[in-house]
């Protein structure tokens, strides 16, 4: 039987470089889409099976191109996602632009699966750019191609991400962590692991037009994540509630002067709406797609980058 396959946009993410290992060593053909073949090809190309991978530079927004790209998919998987702005990038084009061609161009090239990675809680925060314009984008994708899947994740996290990593990082240096709205903030945090296994189970069962919130096993509240990073690589730091007017200044400067700002005033909006399971879509585990990673477990595995002793500290 001939493999499927898949069109992986957004492959040298977190999530793409695991699904790509996760579909080769179960036999599906992976065509995975960078926007710069010298910079991503040799790290994707260590990702999937021989014979399984094909690596494609393309731009995303050159609709020929795209719907060449599609013309031989039986499958569509898109990963691509921005959490601040930069000129071109920005959160119209990449969340709401783009879906809507992409999802015109599936049904246009007969595409049997349509797979988006959205954001879970964004019909939440409507004061946030990034919601709207993941929300707009959604609303566009099942306008055009009814058929689709959209995937609302809470944080990923994993030894790649920029999350439990960055955090880590800064604990590791500043004495004071300031906690914006008391770190009051309810995630549940997902393994990439778990989030790949999501994705591969809705493939290979065939599933269709359904809203999923994925999940993790646990809830935790923003300074329990803290508290739970700051004890995996053996520090103490004072984690102190902060004034929003603050955050606002900060997030102001480091947008303005840092290429990668590590919070924006946008974000902080987000920081304000629980990031959980909001009870009115299905969640993969009614689907029988359990998360099963505990996130102390996990960050355990890697933190120790983060200790005094590095990799030969004690656990």
């Amino acid at each position: 039987m001939k493999p499927k396959e898949i069109l992986l946009l957004g492959a040298s993410g977190q999530i793409g470089r695991n699904l790509i290992r996760k579909f080769t060593i179960n036999n599906f053909k992976i065509k995975a889409v960078t926007r710069n073949l010298h910079a991503k090809g040799y790290l994707l190309k260590t990702q999937g099976n021989p014979g399984y991978l094909e690596i494609e530079e393309a731009n995303i927004f050159n609709e020929i191109e795209l719907s060449k790209l599609l013309k031989s998919a039986d499958i569509c998987i898109n990963l691509i996602g921005i959490l601040f702005e930069k000129k071109n990038n920005t959160f119209k084009n990449i969340h709401k632009n783009f879906p809507d061609v992409l999802s015109k161009l599936c049904l246009e090239n007969k595409v049997d699966q349509l797979v988006h990675l959205s954001a879970l809680g964004i019909d939440k925060a409507p004061d946030s750019l990034y919601a709207k314009s993941k929300l707009d984008g959604e609303n566009l994708i099942k306008k055009n191609f009814p058929k689709a899947v959209l995937l609302r994740p809470s944080i990923v996290y994993s030894v790649d991400d920029n999350f439990t990593t960055n955090f880590m990082r800064l604990l590791n240096y500043l004495p004071v962590f300031p906690l914006y709205y008391s770190g009051q903030t309810k995630f549940c945090p997902i393994h990439v692991s778990d989030m790949t296994e999501i994705i591969f189970q809705i493939v290979k069962k065939k599933i269709y037009s359904q809203k999923i919130e994925c999940i993790g096993p646990e809830v935790i509240s923003f300074k329990e994540i803290m508290q739970k990073l700051l004890g995996s690589i053996k520090k103490k730091r004072l984690l102190i509630p902060t004034p929003l007017i603050i955050g606002n200044i900060t997030a102001n400067l480091m947008e303005t002067f840092m290429p990668n700002p590590l919070i924006t005033r946008d974000q902080l909006k987000l920081l304000k709406y629980d990031n959980i399971a909001s009870g009115e879509c299905k969640t993969n585990f009614d689907f029988e797609i359990p998360a099963k990673l505990k996130f102390d477990e996990e960050i355990n595995k890697y933190s120790y980058m983060w200790r005094e002793s590095g990799q030969f500290s004690k656990n």
